[in-house]
């Protein structure tokens, strides 16, 4: 789930609202239907997220319904019910103590989407589609890349040298 988040930018609102059908393992499609101001768009599952997701889709069973569902403690998927928001919310609180990580919010996943991919070089008007942001100005607030950034994107002009006599 939290690999999915990340490679697809979701807020929890959309991660708990996706269902089966709006994936499509044959081109790694994911339809979010209920994004933001109710928008929707289409990103893609890639790699790590791709494999991550089908190891949990091979778990879950082929039922219709919410993509994403609670465990019961039995280790038992619940198919019936959908997760919530703040499921999410705790769900992160744990795995991020197990972890030793400390401040760390679902939030953070879709930030770190839009940085690592301009950081990666894709536009920012790509990355706002991607991010379902209505204004690219708000995806340049998620820009959280630093001056080595800048250093970087100046050292790809080449400027030719005075010549020497």
């Amino acid at each position: 789930m939290f690999a999915l988040m990340y490679a697809c930018g979701l807020r929890r609102a959309e991660i708990v609202a996706l269902d089966l059908v709006d994936y499509s393992p044959q081109d790694g499609a994911l339809t979010i239907r209920k994004g933001k101001g109710n928008k929707s768009r289409v990103s893609y599952v890639q790699d790590g997220a791709k494999q991550w997701l089908a190891a949990w889709l091979k778990m879950r069973c082929d039922t219709s319904g919410a993509l994403f569902t609670p465990i019961a403690k039995g280790g038992q998927i619940q198919i019936e019910r959908r997760l919530s928001t703040q499921a999410i919310w705790y769900v992160l609180a744990r795995r991020a103590e197990q972890a030793k990580v400390k401040d760390i919010s679902p939030h953070d996943l879709r930030r770190s989407f839009v940085s690592d991919l301009l950081d990666k070089g894709a536009d920012i008007s790509t990355v706002q589609k991607l991010a379902g942001h209505a204004n690219i100005q708000t995806t340049q607030r998620y820009d959280k890349r630093g001056e080595q950034t800048k250093r970087d994107a100046v050292a790809m002009l080449k400027v030719p040298s005075p010549k020497r006599e």
